[in-house]
């Protein structure tokens, strides 16, 4: 018969139910100073995806203008970074796959405004923010490539 070694006094092992009342209570304390701060950011975030979205499609439009020596014309739109343009002037060397899988919409569902200079060396995406129209302060201020 084996022997076994029986230590006296030896806590057994869990969590008692004031440890786990601590714990909650620590976790309500964080959440009541962290929620309040951050429930003011989802309007400032949509901002800061709009602005990368722009910058995205800025940097498709120059990929699409050193292969087809031009930018989109106005009725070709952003759709060319997407899928090869059948107006007039068409892209010579236009990249297989696009420039862009899909053209995404601006955080608030709309689609961005292209405005190719009327040069043609030069253009501005927009997105109009939160209330859809042009001008606006805030978060209801255009988002424009040219602030980038």
């Amino acid at each position: 018969m084996k022997n076994r070694l029986k230590i006296s006094g030896a806590a057994p092992y869990g969590v008692t139910l004031i440890e786990i009342l601590v714990v909650i209570a620590i976790i309500g304390i964080l959440a009541a100073v962290i929620v309040p701060a951050v429930m003011g950011r989802p309007d400032e975030a949509r901002v800061v995806a709009a602005r990368q979205d722009i910058a995205a499609i800025g940097q498709a439009l120059e990929l699409y203008r050193l292969d087809n020596y031009a930018y989109p014309t106005e009725s070709q739109g952003l759709s060319a970074l997407v899928e090869r343009p059948s107006i007039e002037p068409l892209p010579p060397n236009w990249k297989m796959g696009g420039y862009l899988k899909k053209m995404p919409l601006d955080p608030w569902g709309r689609p961005y405004i292209y405005a190719p200079s009327s040069d043609g060396f030069g253009y501005e995406i927009i997105s109009l923010g939160s209330d859809g129209k042009p001008g606006g302060q805030g978060v209801s201020a255009d988002i424009s490539s040219k602030g980038i």
